[in-house]
């Protein structure tokens, strides 16, 4: 597992060494395997109808907003560097929001400095600084992006 932060990687695990059941708190679940953008991010909307319900106007709009551009940022990801996406989860778990998008690839994003005139390259930085933890598990097949945020 790589948990990457604003600063970089900051722990190294590899897939059978850590894991973690659903809990009780757990209240939508919704995963699936060959999924586009478009169909990523209404499976997001669907998880989040009914979080945003205790939220007020403004958080909700933001965590709806931040949380549609992390999905389409990682999926996006996944089908341009991997090829295809191979899973994805979207849950609500406790009071966070969790993200999980597989791939077949094995190597770890990484962010680039900016450049002058260069178009793209900016996912994985936006990724970082809009969730509260961002997490890549290495597994022998690929590996799993984990983007958590917060609800409130």
């Amino acid at each position: 597992m790589y948990d990457a932060t604003a600063d970089g990687v900051s722990a190294v695990v590899e897939a059978g060494e850590a894991g973690g059941a659903a809990t009780e708190s757990e209240r939508e679940d919704i995963s699936c395997a060959d999924i586009s953008c478009a169909d990523a991010r209404m499976q997001v909307r669907s998880v989040l109808m009914g979080a945003c319900g205790g939220l007020s106007v403004a958080r909700a709009q933001q965590l709806r907003g931040d949380a549609l551009l992390v999905v389409s940022e990682l999926v996006t990801n996944a089908l341009l560097h991997a090829g295809a996406v191979t899973g994805f989860r979207a849950r609500l778990a406790g009071d966070e929001l969790q993200l999980r998008v597989s791939d077949a690839s094995r190597e770890v994003p990484k962010a680039l400095a900016p450049a002058p005139g260069r178009q793209g390259g900016y996912g994985w930085t936006i990724v970082q600084r809009l969730c509260s933890r961002v997490q890549v598990d290495r597994e022998p097949g690929g590996k799993t992006v984990t983007a958590v945020l917060a609800l409130a």
